[in-house]
């Protein structure tokens, strides 16, 4: 059995999204969003920097949540919700899937830490604007790229896991304006998916 250590309004709500998406079965380890859970000894165990997620398969433990995911792809569902190799989508799958975290999450990762993890005195509004200028122009070529298709290869994938994720974030922080229709729908089509609203209610 899948085991998740997990805490809200964290990647972890990926691999929840996944393997919901899969119809996996796993049992969740649910912790807060806090030192005292992250921190712990118990959880550095896991992972030396005390993150979320970490997924636990037998004796194998796993953390970075697009290693997690493509792990799950490949070991437990035999590729799916990924071209072959040889497919003419392989280049662009694996090229969504990895602009997730080059390029959209830093930018979101400084508008967190600037509006919601410091406190109000230690803030810097320079660095929040320009994090917000940052994610808007990395959005605009996933808006481009969605110009008459429902997902980002056209069919559903694991690239939309990550970056889907990643984008419905953007949109929550007010980051997808309305000169972005084509990912304005997608965000909307993301998250009326099922699986994804099982994942967000866990936060």
């Amino acid at each position: 059995m899948l085991k998740l250590h997990f805490a809200p309004n964290s990647r972890a709500g990926r691999i929840v999204w996944l393997l919901e998406e899969l119809e996996l079965p796993y049992d969740i380890n649910k912790m807060a969003f806090h030192p005292q859970d992250l921190k712990s000894d118990e959880h550095r165990a896991r992972h030396p920097l005390g993150r979320v997620p970490v997924l636990d398969d037998g004796d194998i433990t796993i953390f970075e949540s697009g290693a997690i995911v493509e792990y799950v792809i490949a070991r437990h569902k035999n590729g799916g919700l990924k071209p072959s190799e040889n497919s003419p989508l392989f280049p662009e799958y694996l090229q969504w899937f990895h602009y997730c975290e080059g390029m959209v999450m830093p930018p979101i990762n400084t508008i967190v830490v600037q509006t919601v993890l410091l406190p109000p005195d230690r803030r810097d509004e320079k660095a929040l604007s320009q994090a917000q200028r940052l994610l808007t122009k990395a959005l605009e070529p996933v808006n481009e790229a969605l110009a008459g298709r429902d997902y980002l290869i056209g069919d559903f994938s694991a690239a939309d896991i990550m970056l889907g994720h990643a984008c419905f974030m953007g949109n929550r922080l007010g980051c997808v304006g309305e000169e972005m229709p084509h990912l304005k729908a997608y965000v909307e089509r993301v998250a009326n998916r099922p699986a994804f609203k099982t994942a967000i209610e866990m936060q």
